[in-house]
């Protein structure tokens, strides 16, 4: 059977001060009404039922998403005590999924992408359960890219592996993080590389397995963890489990060492929101490509992204090229170009203990 796991985990600082601590992105209504997570859920709801999805995220998230998403139960959150990195997430829900089905399938999504159709991507998520239910197979989602971004991880195709009702999926020959500009345009322009979506789909013994044989340490600690599972110690062990493992993506710590991963080529609209910026490719901008948001007058003012969070007015005159994000107490004003910094930025900040009441 098919699992749909949605990491949740992370705090989306690209889009600080309207993503805090006590709202993270995931929980944002960025491109609809809906929240990101909801969007998420919705989209694989038809294909994956609510009981077969599991959410991952942090232990202080749980009545927040509770609360936000009602047809969520306290059985599909899987709590982790602090951050560590996707490898540990994925590897967490493997082992909890294996107790409950040895021949489960998962389908690993995160909690904050834009993907239309839905329909296509539950094309794209049959043939990879039905490759990783017969095969020994890693597999990835890649997308065409449709830019030279610096922002994304590249896979670099081998030969064709199979091709099943039209969807064509390729042996890996490796994989690239975030390119330089140079690199990223030449694998843009050589039609020979995808974009890493971060969606994933295997089974447990085989993610399992190739934890323990790329990560020893982390797989060591997730096997002594999976038999405390459903026992009264389970907490108490995933915190030691947490507290004596090392952060790294599954990316890093598996994909890149593994002989067994496969990508199939997703034909769909895929974005991973990343920052402000992003809004621009997916909201409605008006005359002067202002991408405006709430209650905002933009006079002589173009090419800005302006997002109004609060029951105030915003107004721009005669300026170009910026972000400016307003919420109850803060206001964020970045030019475009700099706008990435924000992560340096609140790393500053929290190092300042009259500052952290704004993260």
């Amino acid at each position: 059977m098919t699992y749909g796991v949605i990491l949740a985990g992370g705090r989306g600082e690209r889009f600080w001060p309207l993503s805090r601590a006590e709202r993270p992105k995931q929980l944002l209504r960025l491109i609809s009404d809906k929240t990101m997570l909801q969007e998420t859920i919705d989209r694989i709801l038809p294909l994956i039922p609510v009981e077969r999805i599991v959410v991952v995220t942090s232990e202080d998230m749980i009545d927040l998403i509770l609360k936000e998403i009602p047809i969520l139960k306290p059985e599909n959150i899987l709590a982790e005590p602090m951050g560590r990195n996707t490898c540990l997430a994925i590897g967490l829900a493997a082992e909890h999924l294996r107790r409950q089905d040895p021949r489960a399938v998962m389908a690993v999504l995160s909690a904050d992408h834009i993907i239309k159709p839905a329909e296509r991507l539950h094309d794209l998520i049959k043939v990879g359960a039905d490759i990783a239910a017969a095969d020994d197979k890693l597999i990835t989602i890649g997308i065409d890219p449709t830019r030279p971004d610096t922002a994304y991880g590249y896979i670099k195709l081998s030969q064709l592996y199979k091709s099943v009702n039209n969807i064509q999926v390729f042996e890996v020959d490796s994989f690239t993080e975030k390119p330089k500009p140079a690199v990223a345009q030449e694998y843009y322009y050589g039609r020979k590389h995808l974009w890493n979506s971060g969606m994933f789909i295997w089974s447990v013994e085989t993610i399992i397995n190739a934890i323990n044989q790329c990560q020893v340490d982390i797989g060591r600690a997730l096997d002594e963890y999976a038999g405390h599972i459903d026992q009264s110690d389970e907490l108490a062990c995933r915190r030691k489990l947490y507290e004596e493992s090392d952060g790294i993506s599954i990316d890093f710590a598996v994909l890149e060492n593994a002989g067994n991963v496969v990508t199939i080529k997703g034909d769909i609209i895929w974005d991973d929101v990343g920052s402000w910026n992003s809004l621009e490719r997916y909201k409605e901008r008006d005359q002067e490509n202002n991408v405006i948001v709430g209650q905002v007058r933009a006079i002589d003012s173009f090419e800005n992204t302006i997002y109004n969070d609060s029951n105030g007015l915003v107004i721009s005159l005669g300026v170009s090229d910026l972000v400016v994000v307003k919420t109850d107490d803060i206001v964020l004003v970045a030019h475009k170009t700099k706008v990435n910094e924000v992560k340096q930025l609140l790393a500053e900040m929290n190092g300042d203990d009259k500052m952290k009441v704004y993260l």
